[in-house]
């Protein structure tokens, strides 16, 4: 007798929860709707309809990945972001909530300005903040353009994906970087008297985990999730240091960098701060109460 979409989802949440997976029904039902190109809409009202062998086996494989570990995300190669559905893979970090405060924030601070703004996303992964804040400017600042960083080839190539998915790959353009390393190479090259076409507005959300402090994060994403865009030293300090050391070269006076920290940095990241350089505007917090955007203005240096 052919299994029904109800009695299949009902055996993976039981695999899923023995596993220790949280809201196993709906993850069920999350994976066989992507195994039969459906939306869990279509999943609810066709709880009686049989699947096919074909299918059931599919669910079955997508199952024991899920069971293993490996998140749904990069199971079904999808994440939403600000209303927007973004392809991830394993080269890139997936897209979280609490980032969705970086561009909320990032949106409040240059939609007043008259100009469309110059963003550049150092850590872009996915694409999901720059190419988020090309979307959500794209009436008001339609000549808003972005540069979109990162150390990894294969995560540009997943947001080139993104930006083409949301229609603004006219608008960004892509620097396989270590931070500002490329565009200082690129400005090597200019002449002196060339002056540098600097950002209206940096954002940023970089490696902010302690190296000793990976082993006890959730399988997930100790697992599965690339380490680089995860570790930043002894005290998860060292790639935010070099971006508040570097960033103010690159940013027109007055203009805003934003980027995220982990839940217990903002004291440290207080210190860190140059106030020769940087106004702090505020370190926003979560839905959480957690401290976890730092929004800096740069100062006029005269």
């Amino acid at each position: 007798m052919p299994t029904s979409i109800a009695e299949a989802i009902l055996q993976g949440a039981h695999d899923l929860r023995k596993a220790g997976v949280p809201e196993a029904r709906r993850e069920a039902g999350s994976l066989l709707a992507h195994v039969m190109g459906q939306d869990r809409t279509f999943i609810l009202a066709h709880a009686d309809d049989p699947i096919s062998e074909e299918q059931l086996e599919q669910f079955r494989r997508v199952l024991e990945s899920r069971v293993s570990g490996k998140p749904m995300q990069y199971i079904t190669g999808h994440q939403e972001f600000f209303g927007l559905d973004f392809e991830v893979t394993s080269d890139v970090l997936i897209p979280r909530p609490e980032t969705e405060l970086l561009v909320e924030k990032a949106l409040q601070l240059v939609s007043s300005s008259a100009s469309s703004p110059y963003i550049c996303d150092v850590g872009t992964g996915s694409g999901c903040v720059a190419i988020t804040l090309l979307h959500e400017l794209l009436h008001n600042h339609p000549d808003t353009r972005a540069v979109a960083i990162d150390i990894s080839e294969s995560a540009l190539e997943v947001a080139k994906r993104n930006a083409a998915r949301h229609s603004v790959t006219d608008r960004i353009s892509f620097v396989v970087s270590d931070g500002f390393e490329a565009l200082d190479h690129q400005n090597q090259g200019d002449r002196e008297d060339t002056p540098r076409e600097l950002f209206d507005l940096i954002v940023s959300n970089p490696p902010y985990v302690a190296d000793g402090v990976i082993s006890s994060l959730q399988r997930e994403v100790r697992d599965f999730e690339p380490r680089r865009a995860l570790e930043a030293g002894v005290d998860g300090l060292s790639v935010i240091s070099r971006l508040l050391a570097g960033a103010g070269a690159f940013l027109q006076t007055g203009g805003y960098f934003l980027f995220e920290i982990g839940f217990d940095q903002h004291q440290a990241i207080e210190q860190l701060i140059d106030r020769r350089v940087w106004k702090l505007l505020d370190i926003h917090k979560d839905l959480q109460g957690i401290p976890r955007t730092v929004a800096l203005e740069k100062l006029d240096p005269n």
